[in-house]
């Protein structure tokens, strides 16, 4: 196959940062995706609709002229968020979903949620309402390794929480274990994950060996192999409980490249080159649509975006920047290791 036509493809967990950040990676998003669900991490945080109002109001303002990309928003839950202020974004139409971070587990996440039943008013109002809940799922004790963090939430937070609120839709964000996927696939309903285009490419090897390499640092941190190939036959199955969301996360060079460095890879830019490699390779490019095109809207009771993307396979590699320049410092492009011969179509 030299080309595929699929639906255009929405991003259901992006970080598009602030300010000058937010001014130089917008433009590689809203190029190929129609929507996105933007991530309330910022400092300070995205905690109310009147935040999530004026933080969108930023990103319209950055659009390059001409591009047509919707922001959807969320709220970063705290163990303080007004279950009312939270049902008011949610039948205004501004908010999409909740995103709950358990402090400490990644970037600008130390507001977040240190014991669940203090958050329990607003998740109660939540599932009355249909709002999904957007989890970050990694315990941050430190006494469960790294590697561990996953399982040990699904263990100890997710399952006890869903069992106390069933109607309470969870979506398990950038999903990196077999546990996780397993999970999902065990629910009958209201779980769902989103995988990122990282987490299908690369182990926990990529940071590690033959020197730490901190471009490849994210967190949720790259596991084992195992895992990895159990989430690609999670996205390239079809099943409509999986779908992309990238997790694009920009740092400058210099807050990666330190004594102690950010969590966070950038995809935007060629996460659809990347996509179509790996699908192919798996002999899955028939199910590229699903993953990223059909599976989240149906998910979030969206409707699916009636304008296509092609992308064609080149015969010479496709060029894509090693960095990007912004207003806040260079940012460093993932690159997957391997050329990439697949090119959305302008």
């Amino acid at each position: 196959m030299q080309s595929i036509t699929i639906r255009r493809p929405d991003d259901w967990h992006l970080h598009l940062r602030d300010g000058a950040m937010l001014e130089g990676v917008i433009a590689d998003s809203s190029r190929d995706f129609a929507r996105a669900i933007i991530m309330p991490n910022l400092v300070p945080p995205v905690v109310t609709t009147e935040d999530a109002e004026a933080y969108r109001g930023r990103i319209m303002a950055a659009l390059p002229k001409g591009d047509r990309f919707e922001p959807l928003m969320t709220l970063y839950l705290t163990e303080h968020t007004d279950p009312d202020d939270v049902e008011k974004g949610k039948e205004s139409g501004l908010i999409t979903a909740v995103k709950l971070y358990p402090a400490g587990a990644t970037t600008n996440s130390h507001g977040g949620v240190r014991d669940i039943d203090k958050a329990m008013p607003v998740l109660e109002r939540m599932a009355r309402i249909g709002l999904p809940l957007c989890v970050h799922g990694e315990v941050t004790t430190s006494d469960v390794d790294i590697f561990d963090r996953e399982a040990v939430f699904i263990e100890t937070v997710l399952d006890p929480l869903r069992k106390r609120l069933p109607e309470l839709k969870v979506t398990m964000e950038h999903v990196t274990t077999k546990d996780g996927i397993d999970y999902i696939k065990s629910a009958e309903r209201n779980l769902a994950g989103s995988i990122t285009t990282h987490h299908l490419i690369i182990n926990r090897n990529a940071i590690l060996v033959g020197g730490i390499r901190p471009h490849y640092y994210c967190l949720p941190v790259a596991k084992r192999e195992h895992h990895r190939v159990a989430l690609r036959q999670a996205a390239t199955s079809g099943d409509a409980r999986f779908f992309l969301g990238t997790d694009s996360a920009p740092h400058v060079d210099p807050l990666k490249e330190c004594g102690c460095g950010c969590a966070g890879i950038y995809t935007s830019i060629n996460t659809m080159s990347c996509l179509a490699h790996v699908f192919e390779q798996d002999n899955a490019l028939d199910r590229l649509e699903a993953f990223a095109s059909l599976n989240g809207p149906a998910w979030y009771g969206l409707p699916i975006n009636e304008e296509r993307i092609t992308l064609v396979k080149r015969a010479e590699p496709v060029s894509f920047p090693v960095k990007i320049e912004t207003g806040a410092g260079p940012v460093t492009v993932f690159d997957p290791m391997f050329p990439l011969h697949w090119d959305v179509e302008r």
